[in-house]
């Protein structure tokens, strides 16, 4: 009995490896998907006196962005979130992930700024709330504080046509 075992188990694990070759790993499910954003009271970047939370954007359709200066798919995304935050179609909030202050200050000062406001999450613990692997990564979050999407890496400009711009206007369409 136990010489069928190993190549079974053999069987299996190749098995395995090989259905994980045809997965994209931007699509990592989310159990958040259709369920409140995590809450969180956090400094603004740009003026640290005052905080955000999520419950401040209900009622309105926004992406959160999560994003730092060390991170190079960020950079890569930058313009990406520069052009949509130029159409007014939705707010974007930056959620600026273990980084430094003064750093990330400078980028937005040089590179443009794409958001509404950012929260400063120093240490990393509302991504962790938000079930983030690492930046960058955007979330959809409808007018009552529902998640309804979530994309890991980079904002590209197919991305935006395809996926990100149609959904925002059907849940902007929805009542609210």
């Amino acid at each position: 009995m136990s010489r069928f075992l190993v190549p079974i188990g053999f069987f299996i694990l190749i098995g395995l490896l090989f259905v994980g070759l045809y997965l994209n790993p931007r699509e990592v499910p989310s159990p958040f998907i259709g369920k409140p954003a995590p809450d969180f009271t956090l400094p603004r970047l740009l003026s640290p006196e005052e905080t955000m939370s999520p419950k401040d954007m209900l009622g309105q359709v926004w992406l959160l962005n999560v994003w730092a200066t060390w991170c190079n798919q960020c950079r890569a995304e930058h313009d990406s979130l520069i052009a949509l935050s130029r159409t007014s179609t939705v707010p974007i909030v930056g959620l600026n992930y273990k980084d430094k202050d003064d750093l990330a200050k400078n980028w937005l000062q040089q590179l443009g700024n794409p958001y509404l406001l950012n929260a400063v999450d120093a240490d990393g613990r509302v991504a962790i709330d938000w079930g983030v692997y690492g930046a960058p990564e955007t979330f959809v979050i409808d007018k009552k504080g529902i998640i309804r999407h979530k994309h890991i890496g980079p904002v590209h400009p197919q991305l935006l046509k395809e996926t990100l711009l149609p959904m925002i206007k059907q849940l902007q369409g929805e009542q609210g």
